[in-house]
């Protein structure tokens, strides 16, 4: 089982940390933006999209410090995992790549499927592609795409 890592923001003006389990992105912890001086100064978010119970699953807390926003964090994060599928870290890896792709093909710049009359295209890594296709197409090929 993959341990909870962070890596740091650092194209954001107040600090921020996202949370992985693994590749797959769970959460965050980041000091609150605009709130006034006397009030918790550090949030924490959990949770990650798609997932079979969607936003009814997602916590989130506040704390006055980073150790404490942490500490919420993982304490949430022991009640959460166990109501996590492999199959919800798997629909979260596919939205991923299918995302990534599209970003991919609209830069390359190529049409996709759906774009053209007859549903056909040509996949940016050279693979011809349609419809009906394409999603085996990113699932069997470009399932690294977006991995953080």
């Amino acid at each position: 089982m993959p341990a909870l890592t962070r890596r740091r923001l650092r194209d954001v003006h107040q600090e921020t940390w996202c949370i992985y389990y693994g590749d797959v992105r769970v959460g965050t912890i980041s000091q609150r933006a605009g709130v006034p001086l006397n009030v918790q100064q550090w949030g924490w978010s959990l949770g990650f999209f798609p997932k079979s119970h969607t936003m009814a699953g997602h916590r989130s807390g506040l704390a006055s410090s980073f150790e404490e926003a942490r500490a919420g964090f993982e304490a949430a994060w022991r009640d959460y995992l166990p109501t996590c599928t492999e199959q919800d870290f798997l629909d979260y890896r596919r939205d991923r790549a299918s995302t990534a792709w599209k970003h991919a093909m609209w830069a390359a710049p190529a049409l996709l499927p759906t774009q053209t009359p007859e549903g056909r295209s040509t996949c940016f890594c050279g693979a011809e592609i349609t419809i009906a296709g394409t999603t085996e197409h990113i699932y069997a090929c470009h399932m690294d795409m977006g991995a953080e």
